[in-house]
């Protein structure tokens, strides 16, 4: 399959690079189906119409929302190291498996354990959206066009949702479930026919195969000086992690450079986590409730929820078709600031509102879909993009599980202290933290965060590097 589909193309053609990463990203098309599954099915098993017979309690479905964020955690872990030990294919293939299992698990039995048990594996297969799709997709494409196919993991994640949205608006229980089963059992039969990552087989000393693979992702001939230069790049970038030792935080924690480069890794997800969009989005039912009372906006909780599908859609769509034409650090900057500036006005109408001053009905809808749009164009892909793009192979899997793990934390503390904390001193403290949060990492990403467009990891590294340690580099080649 791969031999034909290059002869197909002209050489040089980036098509198949294209082809891999599609088939990449619809794990995540299916981890998006579980996540927007939650809020149709919320109202369903509910409902006096349960398919169980008995509606759930609120602290079952509770639990069930909330479980992934916490077996995330120790499952960012599990998953990079399955990636770095037995390759970025078989982890995909491993991803859409458990997937299966989720859905599986949901048609056999209405049994809350059963149904805990699913949503706890939904974490696993978030570790795995967030850790090894970025890093494979990293892996296999050409600098030119890395940032956009790194932008799909926003993208169908999104999509994932908002099919899960109208989808649960449409089918019945059972039909749903079997729809998003058949997605992630086709995608294991497939992909089948996928190369591995050149990174992982050069590591692995699978040269020849490292070569077959990027002739097939670049469309080019084995004796292409491109692919021989290709190879040489990744060998060197290996070489230069040999004999940092195993423990991969240490090292990274004591390398001056590489723990610049974690920091801003760590930034820019807790940036993501922190910009307001998940409590905003729990609080979305309140927003629109206030607003339909007020501008006589009539909609459907599902229909709500829809709204917000589609601007996140729209955000992760335009992140990755201006991703490459205006570079990262210019993107990651832009959303920051609006978001920021959207938190802050949305937490000045609560304030207003709870002073009984009258305020515009429509600012907080329109500040609800800024924050939102902001977290799909560019708060969340970026962080992701750029984490892979300031780490080589060795550490790219570890800084991704860690920065992933402490963003899921975070997520977790959030929904569980949010809203009595914002009775308690007022939501509007939150949201002007949120707002302060989104500014704070504006001002870093002026101040520190270098832009990663089409560069080689060594030009970053320069970047990050004081004038006092550029100088000492200097010495040695002036003597």
């Amino acid at each position: 399959m791969r031999i034909v589909l290059c002869n197909i193309f002209k050489e040089g053609s980036q098509v198949n690079q294209i082809l891999c990463a599609l088939l990449i990203c619809i794990p995540l098309y299916g981890y998006g189906n579980c996540i927007g599954w939650m809020s149709p099915m919320t109202l369903l098993l509910q409902s006096k119409d349960s398919p169980k017979g008995v509606p759930f309690t609120d602290s079952e479905i509770s639990w069930m929302a909330s479980l992934p964020y916490l077996s995330c955690i120790p499952s960012t872990y599990l998953v990079a190291w399955w990636g770095d030990t037995f390759g970025r294919k078989n982890a995909l293939i491993f991803m859409s498996s458990l997937t299966a299992v989720v859905w599986l698990l949901k048609l056999c039995s209405m049994s809350i354990w059963v149904l805990v048990i699913a949503r706890t594996l939904v974490g696993v297969v978030m570790a795995a959206s967030c850790v090894t799709c970025p890093t494979y997709i990293k892996e296999i494409s050409d600098d030119n066009i890395r940032g956009a196919l790194g932008c799909w993991v926003a993208l169908f994640f999104t999509t994932g949702s908002l099919s899960a949205y109208v989808i649960g608006d449409l089918m019945t229980y059972q039909n749903i479930l079997i729809t998003f089963l058949v997605i992630p059992l086709a995608h294991c039969l497939i992909f089948l026919a996928m190369p591995e990552s050149p990174s992982y087989l050069i590591k692995n000393g699978r040269d020849e195969e490292a070569i077959k693979a990027l002739m097939w992702l670049r469309c080019r001939k084995g004796n292409d000086s491109s692919i021989k230069e290709e190879i040489d790049i990744i060998k060197k970038e290996q070489k230069n992690d040999e004999g940092k030792g195993k423990f991969l935080l240490k090292n990274i924690l004591t390398d001056k450079i590489l723990c610049r480069a974690f920091q801003i890794s760590l930034v820019a997800s807790l940036a993501r986590e922190l910009c307001g969009a998940v409590p905003v989005l729990n609080f979305a039912g309140d927003i629109f409730h206030l607003a339909s009372q007020m501008m006589g906006l009539v909609l459907t909780p599902n229909q709500q929820t829809m709204v917000l599908g589609v601007v996140q859609f729209c955000g992760a769509g335009m992140a990755s078709s201006v991703v490459e034409k205006c570079g990262r650090r210019p993107l990651l900057f832009i959303t920051s600031i609006i978001s920021g500036l959207s938190m802050c006005v949305l937490a000045t109408w609560f304030l207003l509102n709870e002073n009984q001053i009258s305020a515009p009905a429509w600012i907080p809808v329109l500040m609800l879909c800024l924050c939102i749009f902001c977290d799909a164009s560019g708060l969340m892909p970026i962080s992701v993009v750029m984490t892979g793009e300031i780490f080589s192979y060795k550490y790219r899997g570890t800084v991704l599980a860690t920065t992933m793990a402490i963003a899921s934390l975070a997520d977790f503390f959030q929904l569980l202290f949010f809203k009595p904390l914002a009775k308690s001193i007022g939501i509007y403290v939150a949201f002007y933290f949120f707002g302060a949060m989104c500014l704070g990492t504006a001002l870093y990403v002026i101040l520190i965060v270098p832009e990663t467009r089409n560069r080689q990891l060594e030009e970053i590294y320069d970047d990050l590097r004081s004038k006092k340690e550029k100088r000492k580099l200097e010495k040695p080649n002036e003597a």
